[in-house]
């Protein structure tokens, strides 16, 4: 049951035209593919490609040509890394923040629209729970 409902939710998140809804109801500029990759940057940075891409279930030689489209739109910038200056990390730019907290809003907005006839403490339970659920996914064994 908890595995049926994982892959719905997951099937909906993945969807493509969720990506598309979103920048366009954050009316940011942002071709729809660098779209989770600056959300990523921006949450985990600053970020190395490989674990960007294991993030967000990419393979790592799309999303380092993808990273420097963002670099060459200035919303992010590639740096050495802090533990191994030959890796490069991306960290996003004052531009790319702003078009992340455009995200945020309509993300926001998206949600309450979702939520509209649930309690607010279901709302709060679903919360705590999903955060206590991807701590226990985060701690468990590869």
């Amino acid at each position: 049951m908890l595995h049926a409902a994982l892959l719905d939710i997951l099937a909906v998140m993945n969807r493509p035209q969720r990506d598309e809804a979103m920048v366009r109801a954050a009316g940011i500029p942002l071709d729809r593919a660098l779209f989770p990759l600056l959300v990523g940057i921006e949450r985990f940075g600053p970020i190395g490609v490989v674990d960007l891409a294991d993030r967000i279930g990419r393979d790592y030689t799309t999303v380092s040509r993808q990273v420097a489209k963002l670099d060459d739109l200035g919303l992010v910038r590639r740096q050495a890394g802090a533990r191994d200056a030959r890796v490069r990390e991306a960290v996003v730019t004052p531009e790319g923040k702003a078009m992340t907290e455009a995200v945020d809003a309509a993300r926001e907005r998206l949600g309450r629209a979702i939520f509209a006839d649930w309690d607010p403490l279901d709302v709060a339970e679903l919360v705590r729970l999903m955060n206590k659920f991807a701590e226990s996914l985060n701690a468990a064994p590869e």
